[in-house]
């Protein structure tokens, strides 16, 4: 078994797969990689400008050359059976393997049972559920490859703690159940395929993230009260960089992660408005109660 001195400090030459990473969290996580000189491919829909949303494939793609990482941008609905397989096998093709999957991908939609068309419910689950089932089923077996090969493997969700209070469900139950059926992901996979030594877990953020997705529901109110998604980035690093077969089926919040495993006392860096204390920033949805408080 690896030791925790022996954890790797970088992810560079790994290649990481992440769904939906043209823009937001992603992205971020992404060109975080890419300045260890990791190998990135972005598997989204955004293949032209969207006239609301910012980034596409192509742009994702540039930044993260821009940052010292190699970039696949692959054009892929994540609903799309053959199309993800596609994009796996064009990961495999170009970068020799995947040891990284990112599960980033997610639709969101914070209505209540009456007013959540099946339409809106059936995209919410097909990409989020559905979706995030469906690229560990097709990334997996590289996944066993990388475990083998001694390349610390990781699954990684952006998905909440599992904590079944009805206080979650019931403003927006469609969006939960979508959201959460990635968190039984990784609660199963960390288990499934512990004696594989391949790692899966969630990782969910504290306050609201400056994102499009923030932007179309609440605009600039709620921006000025959120992180950047760097900090997402951050902490995402911190997990994908611990020892696979030690770290597993843990459900973080990226401020504890840092907290505890870069030493991190201050956060301020990460506020959307710099200046703006830690006590105005806003929680966001799915944090549980009894989450412990960075001093």
């Amino acid at each position: 078994m690896t030791s925790r001195s022996e954890s790797p400090a970088s992810l560079a030459g790994r290649t990481l797969f992440i769904t939906g990473g043209s823009r937001g969290i992603g992205l971020a996580i992404a060109v975080r990689a890419a300045r260890d000189g990791a190998k990135v491919a972005i598997a989204a829909k955004t293949a032209e400008p969207h006239p609301k949303l910012p980034g596409t494939i192509y742009t994702a793609a540039s930044e993260i050359e821009k940052a010292g990482g190699q970039a696949l941008p692959i054009v892929c609905d994540l609903r799309d059976e053959a199309q993800l397989a596609a994009a796996v096998n064009k990961t495999v093709e170009t970068f020799g393997g995947i040891d990284i999957l990112v599960n980033n991908a997610s639709a969101i939609s914070l209505t209540g049972t009456l007013q959540t068309d099946m339409k809106r419910y059936d995209l919410m689950n097909g990409i989020n559920a559905r979706g995030t089932f469906m690229a560990g089923k097709y990334c997996i077996p590289h996944l066993q490859k990388s475990a083998a090969a001694g390349r610390n493997p990781h699954i990684l969700t952006l998905s909440p703690p599992l904590d079944l209070r009805a206080k979650w469900f019931a403003p927006h139950v469609a969006y939960s159940i979508a959201k959460y059926g990635m968190s039984l992901c990784t609660l199963a996979w960390a288990e499934e395929f512990r004696k594989d030594g391949i790692a899966a877990n969630s990782l969910w953020p504290r306050t609201l993230i400056a994102t499009a997705a923030v932007n179309m529901i609440g605009g600039k109110n709620l921006l000025d009260k959120s992180r950047t998604p760097e900090i997402m980035a951050d902490a995402a690093h911190a997990i994908l960089t611990q020892p696979a077969r030690e770290f597993t089926g843990q459900f973080c919040i990226d401020d504890v992660v840092l907290y505890q495993k870069t030493g991190m006392r201050d956060f301020s860096k990460y506020a959307s408005v710099p200046g703006t204390p830690d006590s105005e920033l806003l929680p966001d949805f799915f944090v549980p109660d009894d989450t412990p408080r960075v001093p």
